[in-house]
């Protein structure tokens, strides 16, 4: 990062957490009047190759796949796969067979962006500044914009799984008169919609609060151990015992996105 050294700490931990964002006047680090059209390109790149890494190791997995003893990495991969199914089939209780590959898309590609953490930002930012990018945040669950837009997708899919179950008419009719019944039907339509909208919003929530949360702590640990000797050793240590703790709270935050979905989806189904 150019002029790092200049930097002070409050303008280091602000850098960090600024998002490469192309907007209507370019390519640039993130402002509040950026607006609803910007685009986070760090957030959205980023996002994109690790679902496309997931997809590439589980398919290596699955392309020589044995009924025999199989190898190491088919070995990790069935064991995983085999872990969310078995959650998936004993919290969902519908007909559908498509809760089992959203389980197992959201929480291995969640897991994977939330991994980015352990990696310090200034190896992303270093390389990055020598080519001329100023900008550019590491880990995707820590900007909302991410996390908002992996749980409106489950929305939909509530959505979906409603309609599909209960039919256009049955959603509306439950949705107007559950559950208070039919002569209580604006109050109906404000619980429902409050319900139905709270769901995803908190999904969201949760999971970049954590995050982003955890992303300020370690830049304000880095920023300790560039304080000299006794600085450098208690930077150490401080990052040492947050790391460890992130090796509960990342494949956590990843579990909890996965079952609240799997949980949502079910309930969506259920007659109320």
């Amino acid at each position: 990062m150019a002029g790092e050294a200049e930097q002070t700490p409050t303008s280091y931990i602000q850098h960090h957490l600024q998002n490469l964002v192309y907007a209507e006047d370019g390519v640039r680090g993130a402002q509040a009047t950026d607006g609803f059209w910007s685009l986070n390109l760090d957030t959205f790149l980023t996002s994109l190759t690790l679902g496309l890494i997931i997809t590439v190791l589980f398919w290596l997995g699955t392309r020589k796949a044995t009924a025999g003893v199989p190898g190491k990495w088919q070995a990790f991969v069935e064991i995983m796969l085999e872990f969310v199914d078995r959650q998936a089939r004993d919290t969902y209780h519908g007909s559908s067979r498509l809760v089992t590959p959203i389980a197992i898309t959201l929480f291995f590609w969640i897991l994977l962006m939330n991994m980015l953490k352990f990696i310090p930002a200034d190896f992303f930012a270093v390389p990055l500044s020598m080519v001329g990018v100023n900008y550019w945040k590491p880990v995707p669950t820590a900007d909302v914009n991410a996390t908002l837009g992996i749980s409106i997708s489950v929305f939909f899919l509530m959505l979906f799984f409603a309609l599909r179950a209960k039919g256009l008419g049955g959603f509306s009719k439950e949705f107007l008169t559950a559950p208070f019944g039919k002569w209580m039907m604006p109050f109906n339509l404000i619980l429902n919609i409050v319900e139905w909208v709270s769901k995803p919003i908190s999904l969201a929530m949760r999971l970049f609060g954590n995050m982003f949360g955890g992303e300020i702590v370690f830049l304000l640990i880095w920023v300790l151990g560039g304080a000299g000797l006794i600085g450098m050793l208690g930077g150490a240590v401080f990052g040492f015992g947050w790391m460890i703790f992130h090796l509960l709270v990342i494949p956590l935050q990843a579990f909890i996105f996965m079952m609240l979905s799997i949980v949502y989806l079910s309930l969506s189904e259920d007659a109320h």
